[in-house]
């Protein structure tokens, strides 16, 4: 396969990603600013440094509002990251490897494409901000389900679950990371009723909140959440099955190549190194610190997985 079909597959695939768990993001924000008592609007600060969009947003933007911050993480176009932005970028990429794809992936994108566009023509309300969302998530997933039912299982669609689970392993980190930025200026409220609701907001963020409580029941606190969603290799937006998948498909590709790829080593060191522990060892690390970590080494892979499949020649 030429490497320009490879990066635009990889690519295609990321942005739908990352637009979905944008959208999840936000609604991160959203749930966990309804546990705030005082009004302040700290959690759209901790929404944009895990998004690592807060410098580009200051840039921008005078002031910090639930408003703006959502604004700018659902349809600013001076945000490459933003949720109309990255379907647009997905849509884009997809005409570029449109004889890769079979028509049905190809019409599911294109349809996404429009209904994102009709939803973020202009400001979302927050009385419509949920049904937003909503239909966000429902589009990127109706692509992901024509992709599974319908794409032959070659190294076209290695490609497609690479960009797939590099994303999704980036997004589940930066999910949990929002609750670090939220705790930073309030770290006493750790072990209260307050701390137990914003850990289970990150849960229905992740849709792992139903999974979550099929394993725990009622019970299971930050410890079993962090490790359900770190360590746990049966929840599909886990750090442990994002990784799994992609040494699987690099697996795949591999195999004409002679010796292991660079990419391939890489990622079991990843694996190896970081997702072998117990989560009280992690812990021990600092949640915070290991997941920055996993965020460098992930940006790492990605790079050297354009470099052994050329995707720039």
């Amino acid at each position: 396969m030429l490497g320009k079909t490879a990066n635009g597959l990889f690519w295609m695939y990321r942005y739908l990603e990352r637009a979905e768990n944008t959208a999840r993001l936000i609604e991160t924000g959203q749930r966990i600013a309804l546990t705030r008592l005082d009004g302040s609007e700290e959690e759209w600060t901790s929404v944009l440094q895990s998004a690592r969009a807060l410098d580009a947003f200051r840039e921008h933007n005078e002031d910090l509002t639930k408003d703006a911050a959502i604004d700018w993480l659902l349809r600013a176009k001076a945000n490459p990251s933003s949720v109309l932005c990255c379907i647009e970028s997905a849509r884009q990429n997809a005409r570029m490897v449109r004889t890769a794809l079979t028509g049905e992936v190809w019409e599911a994108t294109n349809a996404a494409y429009m209904e994102t566009t009709k939803l973020l023509a202009r400001k979302v309300s927050e009385r419509d901000l949920p049904h937003v969302l909503r239909s966000i998530r429902q589009h990127t997933a109706l692509v992901r389900g024509m992709t599974h039912g319908t794409m032959l299982r070659n190294e076209i669609y290695d490609f497609v679950r690479l960009g797939t689970f590099l994303e999704r392993a980036d997004n589940t980190a930066r999910i949990l990371d929002v609750k670090y930025y939220v705790l930073l200026p309030s770290a006493s409220a750790v072990g209260t009723s307050l701390d137990n609701v914003q850990w289970e907001t990150i849960l229905r963020s992740l849709s792992a909140r139903g999974g979550f409580r099929m394993e725990h029941g009622a019970g299971g606190g930050p410890l079993e959440i962090t490790h359900f969603l770190i360590l746990d290799r049966r929840m599909p937006r886990s750090l442990a099955f994002c990784v799994r998948k992609l040494r699987e498909n690099l697996r795949y590709l591999d195999d004409d190549t002679p010796g292991m790829m660079p990419s391939l080593r890489q990622l079991n060191h990843l694996e190896g190194t970081y997702l072998t522990h117990d989560i009280n060892a992690i812990f021990d690390y600092g949640l915070h610190e290991f997941i920055q970590k996993i965020l460098q080494l992930l940006a790492e892979i990605s790079h050297q997985i354009e470099i052994d499949f050329r995707f720039y020649e």
